[in-house]
């Protein structure tokens, strides 16, 4: 193909869009999971839900460099698509799955850990010992919950999106149940509380992948982009290649995740009902952040099917309506986040003073809800043109040189408490944001091809 657009941005729009809608329904099935365990504890009490708050904090700061490893292969399955090479298609699932069984190792000893790691940092011996127990008896979902994230890759760049919309719908509901089931002892099942909420969420996790598996064999979706599995799968040069895209994503993603998470340790230093109204404002950014990175994930494909196709025009295109479509769903939180500022922590609290605290930070977590959504976008964009390294060192100085730093000041230094840690991700998060797009715009698609 030449290097000249064949798209309308209108036409970049609906493509994006057609893709992008079923996958941020996917995402925020999977934030479900856990926002279906805060809004059940919640009800518990707020020892259960403070601990299962650090114990996310320790599970997502050290699962999500794994899911950034697995999306080392958007690059190489979208761009794989677009040139028409299903050999490639196929080899890079299998070596996929490789890399997800060799990454869960280090994230499983550090669940295993949990209580550990919490102590080691300062919090409450009560609660993470409570947090660990919940942690550990997820351990067995790392690596299935790593595959499955590798089979949505497979499916998600050819273009394929409907299996992971079905899967995490029913896999919502298996988790709703077990919820119900474990913690309070229902079906014949005795009520674990906590623990009981750990096991439905990690059951659930398995189910994702054996779901995806059951799917994809069905309906024969592999058939068309399959190989039987012969050494290449476990080809140095070709795990390199997975790693060479993936471990700078896992950074980037580590980094931004433990920028956040380890807010959740400072606000455990506020105190109890801070850390409880932390633990809410970051579940709801959380759930607004999946839907722009559903559209990430869009951008990721469609930037990456288009230079596989050698059209970079094109490819520039749709990375640009992506980011402003990233920017508009953004737009549309933090007007939520504005107008429900009370509403919206008495799902997950009763307690008066924890809702209080909640809604007088929501309106400051709406302030860089568009930030975030560009940055999201600006990932996807640089995974599909396979330069992921650039994003690790805009969210190191972003996060580490400025945000958490200006966040810990505002809170202890000038009293501004939970506050003014959610004022410093709103100067982190502006800075990433732009560096991204500055990014797309000098090195963009364009200098891909």
């Amino acid at each position: 193909m030449g290097s000249g657009a064949q798209y309308s941005h209108a036409e970049h729009l609906r493509r994006v869009v057609r893709l992008g809608i079923p996958l941020v329904v996917a995402q925020l099935g999977t934030m479900a999971l856990g926002v279906v365990d805060t809004l059940m504890l919640g009800q518990v009490g707020v020892h259960e839900l403070d601990a299962a708050a650090l114990a996310n904090a320790w599970q997502w700061g050290s699962l999500v460099f794994g899911m950034g490893v697995m999306m080392g292969l958007d690059p190489i399955i979208s761009q794989a698509h677009g040139a028409g090479d299903p050999r490639r298609l196929a080899l890079a699932l299998q070596r996929g799955v490789v890399v997800a069984l060799g990454t869960s190792v280090p994230i499983t000893a550090l669940w295993w850990f949990t209580e550990e790691g919490l102590r080691l940092v300062g919090q409450d011996p009560q609660l993470a010992q409570a947090a660990g127990e919940y942690a550990r008896v997820q351990w067995p979902s790392i690596a299935p919950f790593l595959i499955y994230l590798g089979l949505r890759s497979y499916l998600q760049g050819r273009r394929i999106v409907a299996p992971a919309v079905w899967i995490m719908l029913i896999a919502n509901g298996f988790n709703i149940v077990g919820n119900w089931a474990l913690i309070w002892g229902h079906l014949g099942l005795p009520p674990l509380g906590l623990i009981g909420a750990g096991i439905a969420t990690g059951a659930t996790r398995s189910f994702l992948c054996v779901g995806t598996l059951a799917w994809i064999f069905a309906f024969g979706l592999h058939r068309a982009a399959w190989i039987p599995w012969s050494r290449e799968a476990v080809a140095r040069r070709g795990l390199r290649e997975v790693l060479d895209h993936g471990l700078p994503v896992g950074l980037q993603y580590s980094l931004e995740s433990w920028a956040f998470h380890g807010s959740t340790l400072l606000a455990g230093w506020l105190g109890k009902l801070e850390l409880a109204a932390h633990a809410i404002v970051f579940n709801l950014a959380a759930v607004s952040f999946m839907m722009p990175l559903g559209v990430s994930m869009a951008a990721a494909t469609t930037v990456g099917n288009h230079i596989g196709a050698r059209q970079p025009e094109d490819a520039l295109r749709s990375a640009w309506v992506s980011f402003a479509l990233g920017g508009l769903v953004m737009a549309l939180s933090a007007a939520v986040f504005v107008g429900l500022r009370w509403e919206l922590p008495v799902l997950y609290t009763a307690d008066s003073q924890v809702v209080a605290i909640a809604a007088a930070t929501l309106p400051v977590a709406a302030t860089f809800q568009i930030f975030d959504g560009v940055q999201a976008v600006g990932g996807g964009v640089l995974r599909g043109m396979g330069n992921t390294r650039p994003a690790v060192h805009f969210n190191f100085l972003g996060y580490y040189v400025l945000g958490l730093p200006a966040g810990a000041y505002l809170a202890f230094v000038a009293d501004y408490g939970l506050q003014g840690l959610w004022w410093g991700f709103a100067i982190g998060l502006s800075c990433v944001a732009i560096l991204l797009i500055l990014w797309v715009k000098i090195r963009g698609p364009r200098q891909v091809s």
